[in-house]
């Protein structure tokens, strides 16, 4: 596949599925495959680690373009799992003309009297678009479903439905990638905990989090029975450990760019010009507001 990242990852990897991993007794999914807790990365490691990744990001993005290739990749999750961070590592080096975040608001009563899924599809990829969004369509087989936004038989049918629909979005040309972020139970309350005690992360607290946090086994139900119905051959589920959220993000862009067949492109040889002279330009007289520089 021609890619260049540099850490064994030049063949796709076995897709490991989730009716592959145990689940242990409070809920939380295990990878069959884990040696166990590792230490985590410090911050110079991670960012050492990424900076390569993010090339090839960009390399991808490059291909995407060129090629007219259509990108969709779904994040779902826990809450606390590390949804945005992972979304900020892939999209803060490209173009976001080419990725495009998407995180819809609820929806208007307007949409509610639509199809379910309705919604979501103007939003999916053009050609030489990569579309990421931050949750998706699956809210109806969660948070909708646990909290009681919608009702059981309401999610049922979608759960029924939703791999057609995926089949159809796939067959059309769309590279579809559903990644679930599973975070540990005790890892959870104490990023919770954090967002209670620290003022820079009061906002991410809502009444919602709260309210999701006492029905840990209701939401692990929701996923299983989630996976069971939409881990498809054409759409499977891959399941990434954020309990190190560092190591998550590495690990969910190593594998995307596994994902996607691109072949970095040939870089063409730039030459900065020669600047004009100044010619007749005069600076300006007026006085001007230049900020305080404190550092």
């Amino acid at each position: 596949m021609g890619k260049k990242h540099g850490h064994g990852h030049g063949k796709k990897h076995d897709r490991p599925r989730p009716d592959g991993g145990r689940t242990s007794r409070d809920g939380e999914l295990l990878d069959p495959d884990s040696t166990g807790p590792v230490e985590r990365l410090r911050f110079t490691q991670y960012r050492r680690l990424l900076e390569p990744l993010q090339a090839e990001l960009v390399a991808m993005q490059e291909w995407v373009k060129t090629s007219g290739a259509k990108v969709c990749i779904l994040f779902e999750g826990r809450d606390t799992a590390g949804k945005g961070g992972v979304i900020k590592a892939i999209t803060e080096r490209v173009s976001p003309r080419v990725f495009r975040v998407m995180a819809l608001p609820a929806p208007t009563d307007r949409e509610k009297s639509q199809m379910y899924i309705q919604r979501y599809i103007p939003h999916l990829p053009a050609s030489g678009e990569v579309v990421v969004f931050d949750r998706s369509w699956y809210n109806r087989a969660g948070v909708e479903r646990v909290m009681g936004f919608c009702a059981e038989d309401q999610a049922v049918q979608f759960l029924e439905t939703v791999p057609e629909v995926e089949r159809a979005i796939v067959e059309s040309g769309v590279i579809l990638l559903k990644y679930w972020l599973e975070v540990s139970e005790e890892e959870q309350t104490r990023r919770l905990q954090s967002r209670i005690d620290d003022p820079r992360k009061v906002w991410k607290l809502s009444d919602l989090d709260l309210a999701s946090y006492s029905r840990w086994y209701d939401y692990s139900r929701a996923r299983d029975d989630m996976f069971r119905h939409t881990d498809t051959g054409w759409a499977p589920w891959f399941l990434v450990n954020t309990d190190d959220k560092k190591r998550g993000r590495l690990n969910v862009i190593s594998h995307l760019l596994d994902q996607v067949p691109y072949e970095p492109l040939e870089r063409r040889k730039v030459r900065l010009p020669d600047r004009q002279p100044a010619g007749d330009y005069v600076p300006p007289r007026q006085p001007l507001h230049w900020i305080p520089t404190p550092f």
